[in-house]
């Protein structure tokens, strides 16, 4: 008896400390140092679970389990109510700027129960969310520069509705603010999880991938990284190297000399000289999101990236690459998580570096233009011989990333590096 009644104890024992650890809290606090001390807003993605949430600088990160009794998560650009609800509720939520936006729902297992993807213009949009079946949901909306994720709890009973979001309208106008400075914003976090951390200030970003164990203060490297054209990039440190977490995208070297911008293929196929283009042509659609595509020319000049910056040599990316468990690995943890630009199935993404690749296509020797949505190149200051320069590259059917050659005609984007 008394041997089991001890094996009882333990195991109850056991189940305690199992829960403890799973429901552990943690707040996350943010600070900066660098060009600034100030945090202006923090935009946090659970790339585990691809959730996220926006802040303020002052306010107070809890990551934990959360409880079905909790109803929080709701951030000021984006409004859930009624919240419970009993299987009718009003999503309305404030698009930054006129763009792509993803609006996907994701039960508690992370299954995805519906998506709708649509090009939105600035301002309020509103639906009505019907047919969600009793349970704990997440509603996360993703554009280019809007991530937000809220909470849902349905009390909902019937049975064999279907799940149907409906557009109600726009409004030109802001939601009202729903939290004041020092507030605390809860997201649900399991052990484990890797967190992405964008934190802004001014023109200024950066960011920091982490896997939190215990309650910290995030601090925020804000480095200038400005080009001729007054495009502000956002940096990220991997290891001892600093990174632009985005693609070049100036039209101008960093003395201000406009670079040539050549649209014909005709044209482009002849150039033994310095030019850039954007994909398809297209600036608007392409351009904003995924860069410019420079011949190799234009890199040779030593003169593309924002000053302090420069093209990193083969060494260089080889260097990146190994640090990240070498090129049969590292492209998985260079490329953005999920599919709102990859194509499926967008193997081994995890974007444990932050380094946020993104699938921009390349521009042949021809001039013609093709892998949008399925691939990405980059330029290296190396080059291979007298008509091939080496880069490197990531693909959605791979984790690899590649490290080959292309003609330096071709249109490839770059990564600057700092000096």
């Amino acid at each position: 008896m008394n041997k089991i009644f001890t094996r009882i104890s333990l195991i109850v024992f056991l189940l305690i400390a199992t829960v403890k650890i799973y429901s552990q809290n943690y707040n996350i606090s943010f600070a900066a140092t660098g060009a600034t001390t100030t945090v202006s807003t923090v935009i946090v993605v659970n790339l585990t679970q691809n959730t996220s949430v926006t802040l303020n600088g002052n306010d107070i990160l809890n990551l934990g389990h959360v409880g079905i009794n909790e109803t929080g998560l709701n951030n000021e650009n984006l409004q859930i109510y009624p919240n419970p609800t009993q299987g009718s509720t009003e999503i309305a939520f404030y698009a930054e700027q006129k763009g792509n936006a993803q609006i996907t729902i994701n039960d508690i297992t992370g299954k995805e129960v519906l998506r709708f993807d649509n090009r939105f213009t600035k301002g309020i949009h509103k639906f009505q969310l019907n047919g969600l079946k009793k349970g704990m949901y997440f509603v996360n909306i993703k554009s280019e520069t809007y991530l937000y994720s809220s909470k849902l709890i349905s009390q909902n009973t019937s049975q064999g509705e279907a799940v149907v979001l409906e557009y109600l309208g726009y409004e030109n106008e802001k939601v009202n603010k729903l939290k004041n400075t020092n507030s605390t914003v809860n997201m649900p976090y399991n052990n484990g999880d890797r967190l992405l951390f964008r934190g802004v200030s001014g023109n200024y970003a950066n960011i920091i991938t982490d896997i939190p164990t215990s309650s910290k203060t995030i601090t925020f490297n804000f480095i200038a990284c400005t080009d001729a054209d007054n495009n502000n990039y956002a940096t990220v440190q991997i290891d001892t190297q600093i990174w632009m977490a985005e693609n070049l995208k100036t039209t101008k070297y960093n003395n201000g000399t406009p670079i040539p911008n050549v649209t014909d293929d005709t044209a482009w196929s002849n150039l033994y000289t310095p030019a850039y283009c954007w994909y398809d042509n297209n600036q608007s659609t392409y351009g904003v999101i995924y860069g410019a595509l420079y011949n190799w020319y234009t890199v040779n000049t030593s003169n593309l990236c924002p000053t302090g910056w420069h093209v990193p040599t083969d060494a260089e990316w080889t260097t990146l690459t190994d640090y990240l468990g070498g090129n049969y690995i590292a492209g998985g943890k260079l490329k953005e998580t999920g599919t709102l630009h990859w194509l499926n199935p967008n193997t081994g993404a995890s974007n444990l570096s932050g380094f946020t690749a993104l699938p921009g296509g390349n521009c042949a020797p021809s001039g013609s233009f093709f892998g949008i949505g399925g691939s990405s190149y980059w330029w290296s200051a190396t080059e291979y011989n007298a008509n091939n320069a080496l880069r490197r590259g990531v693909h959605y059917s791979y984790s690899y990333a590649y490290r080959n050659y292309s003609g330096e005609q071709s249109g490839l984007y770059v990564r600057c590096v700092k000096d």
